[in-house]
């Protein structure tokens, strides 16, 4: 019985094997669950493009935003696993489970791809502040418990928590102020409503260029080559301290091997090529291009750090 089996198995095994190599036999969507124009879609947008032309198909992005990324990556976690479906993702992902009471999709029903990028964020204040480096705010901060406030694009942002990270290592006492995304908060900081915030290097940039908001330092463990001259806060003040806004790519989990591996590969070819490197530099932003398993110890230690921040400063959402 099993000897007519055997050519059965095999001839099922090739059918496979070509249907495989055949693809994408039909566009891709790259789901962002986040609104169109922000960082995160700007990039995707980019990779995309470059994906498409790297598979010799079609790669679409649909924006599904709302509830701080959970619906968009929920739409992907529930797709079929045929790796059609794709999420480009961001730093939230890692809050989201630490900051709902209950999330939408299994902790396990979406495999990682790869790290797509790393961004630091600035620590700014207004042009003008008395505060020359971080130093002067943080002596300040630990002079006047309660009088230094700080504004993010949201309780849920790594802006916060960027913040909420520093406090809790040098035990300060810091009010936060929420705004419903960082353009308006970046705004108030200029204004000097607001002591100062973590903001992107991309959303920050042209102010300290142009001589409206000070940086003081980045949170990333390097220098940021766009402000080579402002410390990082781990050599400022609080060393190993690092806190990234990063985009990654993520599929339903059950994807075969032989998908995942040629998404994967591509999506490596892509973060080298000179235009989305050049795209990510105006960015601020460093290309990663990095295995699943080197994304999921990436992942990890992220759910770890800003899970314990969560918990230590019993933070909700606003």
């Amino acid at each position: 019985m099993f000897r007519f089996l055997k050519p059965l198995i095999a001839a099922c095994a090739l059918a496979a094997g070509v249907a495989h190599a055949a693809f994408p036999e039909r566009p891709i969507t790259i789901v962002v669950p986040y609104a169109p124009g922000g960082a995160a879609d700007a990039v995707a947008r980019v990779v995309a493009t470059r994906l498409g032309a790297k598979l010799g198909g079609s790669v679409i992005v649909d924006n599904k935003a709302g509830a701080s990324g959970t619906i968009g990556a929920s739409y992907v976690a529930k797709a079929p696993a045929d790796g059609y479906t794709m999420l480009y993702d961001a730093t939230p992902y890692s809050i989201n489970p630490h900051l709902f009471p209950k999330m939408p999709y299994a902790a396990n029903a979406l495999q990682p791809l790869s790290l797509v990028l790393l961004a630091p964020n600035v620590l700014i204040v207004k042009s003008d502040a008395p505060y020359k480096n971080v130093g002067e705010l943080i002596a300040k901060a630990k002079a006047q418990p309660g009088k230094i406030n700080f504004a993010s694009g949201g309780s849920g942002t790594v802006q916060r928590l960027a913040a909420e990270l520093m406090a809790q290592k040098l035990g300060l006492d810091m009010v936060h102020v929420p705004y419903k995304s960082g353009g308006p908060a970046i705004t108030d900081v200029i204004a000097g409503q607001v002591d100062f915030m973590f903001g992107t290097v991309a959303a920050t940039y042209p102010h300290v260029s142009g001589g409206k908001l000070r940086a003081l330092a980045v949170s990333a463990p390097e220098r940021s080559k766009r402000l080579p001259d402002v410390p990082t806060v781990a050599e400022a003040a609080i060393p190993g301290y690092e806190a990234y806004e990063w985009n990654g790519v993520f599929l339903p989990a059950g994807v075969p091997a032989p998908i995942a591996t040629k998404l994967q590969q591509a999506l490596q070819d892509v973060l080298k090529e000179d235009e989305v490197k050049q795209r990510l530099a105006d960015l601020g932003a460093q290309p990663v291009g990095s295995t699943p398993a080197d994304f999921a110890a990436f992942l990890k230690k992220e759910d770890a750090k800003w899970g314990d921040v969560v918990r230590k400063g019993n933070i909700k959402l606003d």
